[in-house]
């Protein structure tokens, strides 16, 4: 318990520490390209952008507004009004659709993990088999096709030929299913090589052979004594595996016309909305961080050898 709680405080110390570099970064970056929020296609009089940048602090000098913007978010967590979306907050825009892209991101996951791992062990146990060279195959080129062009012709097959899905929108399970399903597949396919490669060297262990001669049933030994040690390195792509389904959550949510972060992410990035942007940024910060954090702690639940330091 005190390994747990001094871990945790590490992290915690690294998190602000990251934080704090994530956001010096991306200050600088932000303000490095040329123009302004209000300097784009729409044509804004002088006087008008004049008081556009005093409301939003853009006058006052760089290390001021650096500052400024600083203190706001660490001793009263805000993180300003949207430059691009009138009349409305950075955290409202994050509590709006944070719960999109998070029920996206966790539907994608369980598929993922699901077929990744039963993928993986049946290829494993029937190694050489027609179905062990059909699911590698099928891993290799959901690794190889990005999930962009997954999600074209998903809706080309599942929307306009079989009509299965609806083409877009958000609020039922039906229009859940197919992003989550193009965000979740090319993740399944790693999992499915990692858990064969894993399963496959499980097999070769001593215990693993001992409890195949005390004449265990194929599924205790594969599920009690091959599966757990099997599971580490999924366990530790996890932590990449969240990062590919954020970022990749990004298109998608374009595509099929989801009201989550995602898309609000890319429309900050395209109007140079220097506050939403921001708040995108740190915010898929934490959520790496935890996650990663989190894979952290059950890799050490799963192999007790494991310290946490």
């Amino acid at each position: 318990m005190r390994n747990l709680a001094s871990y945790l405080l590490k992290r915690a110390a690294w998190l602000v520490l990251t934080l704090w570099a994530v956001y010096t970064v991306s200050f600088i970056l932000m303000r490095s390209v040329p123009g302004n929020p209000f300097s784009g296609d729409r044509n804004v009089a002088p006087a008008i952008e004049r008081q556009l940048k005093a409301r939003y602090n853009l006058d006052a000098p760089p290390l001021q507004q650096y500052w400024d913007y600083l203190v706001g978010i660490v001793t009263r967590f805000d993180l300003g009004w949207c430059m691009g979306l009138e009349d409305y907050s950075v955290n409202q825009v994050l509590a709006e659709g944070f719960p999109v892209s998070a029920t996206l991101a966790i539907f994608a996951l369980v598929f993922a993990i699901i077929l990744g791992v039963t993928a993986g062990v049946i290829s494993a146990v029937y190694r050489g088999s027609p179905a062990d060279l059909s699911l590698m195959f099928a891993a290799v080129m959901g690794i190889a096709i990005p999930n962009f062009v997954l999600a074209s012709l998903a809706i080309l097959l599942f929307v306009f030929m079989i009509q299965l899905f609806p083409a877009g929108g958000w609020g039922t399970l039906q229009q859940t299913a197919l992003p989550a399903f193009c965000l979740g597949l090319p993740v399944a396919a790693y999992i499915a090589r990692l858990t064969r490669t894993g399963m496959l060297e499980m097999l070769t262990k001593d215990h693993v052979r001992t409890a195949v001669a005390k004449g265990l049933p194929k599924r205790t030994v594969i599920l009690r004594h091959v599966l757990p040690g099997a599971l580490l390195p999924v366990v530790s792509f996890l932590g990449p595996a969240v990062a590919r389904v954020l970022t990749g959550s990004l298109v998608l949510e374009k595509i099929f016309a989801l009201p989550g972060m995602g898309s609000h992410f890319i429309n900050a990035a395209t109007q140079r909305d220097y506050t939403l942007a921001m708040g995108m940024v740190l915010t898929y910060t934490v959520l790496l961080f935890a996650m990663n954090t989190l894979v952290d702690l059950a890799y050490a639940i799963i192999d007790p050898r494991v310290k946490l330091q």
